[in-house]
């Protein structure tokens, strides 16, 4: 679905010259939720970025189902941490994903039952008229995710978008985004700096090295059953495993 070969990316000229990526190499196949782990400012978010086409690389090559990303495309859409600046707060939300079904070019006789699955799916179908503004933390994100699945993309990318949620939010959003996932197979990128986040979504998990020259140091298949709990044996002992290899990356 996507494949990264030896991506570079550097900000600046010269004496400004700062390198941020440092060949980074990755295939993500179609329907997996794979995880970019990283501390901050390690280029988790430059990398999203690249792949979302909203930045190019400076150096290497980024394929999207066999052809090259050149630019931002409807199959792959982006979903930020901060879904207050995301949505428009002079919409409802039954209007947030109308605008962006209206942006896709959707073709509008099919706006109506796409507008009432996606709220439907996300449980905000009694929500509809309401602004983002008088919805919770967790609801705007739902919002966000209907709004980015009316559209049906490929690929879903996300960067740290729960990171603002209090904690008992944050979990209830994992298990409505792996439901989410299982039901729609949408191919999920999910950028994030909490390890337990990590181990208790991907399928993959990317760990990603401090800056500059970020790279990817290793790919850890997770291989464990889901709904994850961190105090199982196996799902305590990939923590402390990512942990080491994130502390000796230090």
């Amino acid at each position: 679905m996507l494949a990264l070969r030896n991506v570079t990316k550097v900000f600046g000229a010269d004496a400004q010259r700062y390198i941020a990526l440092d060949g980074i190499n990755l295939e993500v196949s179609e329907g997996e939720l794979v995880c970019l782990l990283g501390p901050s400012g390690c280029g988790k978010s430059t990398l999203l970025n690249i792949l979302a086409g909203f930045d190019a690389a400076s150096d290497g090559s980024v394929h999207f189902q066999g052809a090259p990303v050149r630019g931002a495309g409807k199959d792959r859409v982006m979903f930020f941490q901060d879904a207050g600046a995301a949505l428009l707060p002079w919409l409802s939300a039954e209007e947030n994903v109308r605008f962006a079904l209206r942006v896709r070019k959707v073709p509008k006789p099919e706006w109506p039952a796409i507008i009432d699955k996606y709220l439907a799916m996300v449980d905000l179908a009694e929500h509809r008229r309401k602004f983002p503004a008088q919805l919770s933390g967790g609801m705007r994100q739902r919002l966000q995710i209907a709004r980015a699945l009316a559209v049906e993309p490929k690929v879903l990318l996300m960067d740290e978008p729960f990171a603002a949620l209090d904690a008992l939010t944050r979990r209830r959003m994992h298990g409505f985004l792996l439901d989410i996932w299982r039901r729609t197979g949408t191919t999920i990128v999910f950028v994030t700096h909490d390890i337990a986040e990590a181990v208790t979504l991907a399928d993959r998990i990317c760990l990603m090295s401090v800056g500059p020259g970020s790279r990817i140091t290793e790919v850890i298949d997770v291989g464990l059953a889901r709904p994850r709990d961190l105090a199982d044996p196996g799902a305590a002992q990939l923590f402390k495993r990512v942990e080491a290899l994130l502390t000796s990356e230090k």
